[in-house]
């Protein structure tokens, strides 16, 4: 067993009916006036009112930025540093998915530290400590609440470049169950294969440690067993709770173990052609999986007997069951099979390899990689 390290630095509250605690955390940090970092989807289906009335109604001042987009940009990261310094807010509330949580750890920076996102780029740039964050994640699906990372998209590269720090881990992850449970089926599955790949990578990392292995193994246990009933019937109150802690295990284990070849592949495919991270990271992983097989020691088995339909341990097992696995699950949800059939094309293969490789991701994969063995892979994923 290899040299390791961990700590939890952070508060984390789960419970039905637990975003009341909001302003109570706001206090704990002596937070007058904050920002509220959203998107316009969670103001029309009026989460950022419910968020607001909460917030106001304790006498705590609220500032909002709610432009952020799927796969936010450099551009928008600067704009919401301008609404905070305008506001003269002194914490930082994250609403919804990866990108509002991205978006708020990169003002959490810049708010402190100045400069431009693109210089804190990379692992550990990050110099101290960044203006306090409170995340409340409205997916069960990124684990951004509990993860050391923001990514950013740079449009005049076409690429997501990658801020690591343990500094960015948000002080305070409020995780309430029911902001989960009106998400459309589409958003529930990609999300909850998206939060199912993060235990998997990590469990398979080669950065993969005891702690990491005991939060990816739960998170795969409550994943594994409820994904399929949350994406049936989002109102299903246990798989709604199980999908939402175990989304945030799988972001503690990947926090301090890395994650593979799908995440590394996955962000050139979202950057060029602007495909949702859940979908790219799932269309991406039978064929990764399948790729990895020839470095498994036995942990595919686990994470067979973890997401199988079957009741029983299976008996037996070749590594080729849980690719098959894995493309059923995708079968079931309805999740395109193809790069192809999301707009990808061959022709940008060359240079999202290129991207791909730049990725820590990549060191982390079980099976070790070229460039020549990533564009052999999005030719097969295609």
């Amino acid at each position: 067993m290899k040299n390791f390290t961990f700590t939890v630095p952070q508060d984390i509250i789960f419970g039905m009916g637990s975003l009341k605690r909001l302003p109570e955390l706001l206090k704990k940090n002596g937070s007058a006036k904050m920002l509220l970092v959203s998107d316009r989807g969670l103001e029309k289906l009026g989460v950022v009112e419910k968020v607001r009335s909460i917030v106001t109604a304790s006498g705590i001042e609220v500032a909002e930025f709610l432009d952020v987009e799927p796969n936010p940009s450099v551009d928008t990261v600067n704009a919401a540093v301008k609404a905070y310094q305008e506001a003269e807010a002194t914490s930082i509330v994250a609403l919804g998915g990866g990108s509002p949580m991205d978006v708020a750890k990169a003002v959490g920076v810049l708010a402190k530290f100045g400069g431009q996102i693109t210089e804190y780029e990379g692992a550990h740039k990050v110099p101290g400590k960044i203006v306090p964050i409170i995340a409340i994640p409205t997916t069960a699906g990124t684990g951004s609440e509990v993860t050391a990372f923001s990514v950013i998209t740079d449009t005049s590269r076409n690429y997501k470049l990658t801020v690591f720090s343990y500094e960015l881990i948000p002080s305070y992850a409020l995780l309430d169950p029911e902001l989960i449970m009106t998400a459309p089926a589409s958003i529930a599955a990609s999300c909850g294969v998206d939060a199912l790949i993060h235990a998997w990578e990590a469990y398979t990392s080669r950065d993969a440690s005891p702690f990491s292995d005991a939060m990816a193994e739960k998170a795969m246990e409550l994943i594994g067993a409820n994904i399929r009933r949350f994406v049936a019937n989002r109102q299903d109150e246990e798989a709604a709770c199980a999908m939402m802690s175990g989304s945030m295990f799988a972001g503690i284990a990947f926090a301090w173990a890395r994650l593979g070849n799908v995440h590394a592949m996955s962000h050139p495919v979202s950057a060029f052609f602007h495909v949702p991270h859940g979908v790219a990271n799932s269309i991406l992983l039978p064929t990764i999986v399948e790729y990895n097989a020839l470095a498994d020691h036995g942990r595919y088995e686990k994470i067979y007997n973890y997401i199988s339909k079957e009741s029983e341990p299976v008996v037996d097992f070749v590594p080729e069951m849980l690719v098959d696995e894995a493309r059923e699950l995708l079968k079931d949800f309805g999740i395109p099979s193809r790069l192809s059939d999301v707009g990808v094309t061959e022709d940008k293969i060359p240079q999202m390899a290129a991207d791909a490789m730049k990725s820590g991701n990549i060191l982390a994969n079980p099976r070790q990689s070229t460039q020549k063995d990533i564009e052999m892979l999005y030719h097969k994923a295609l």
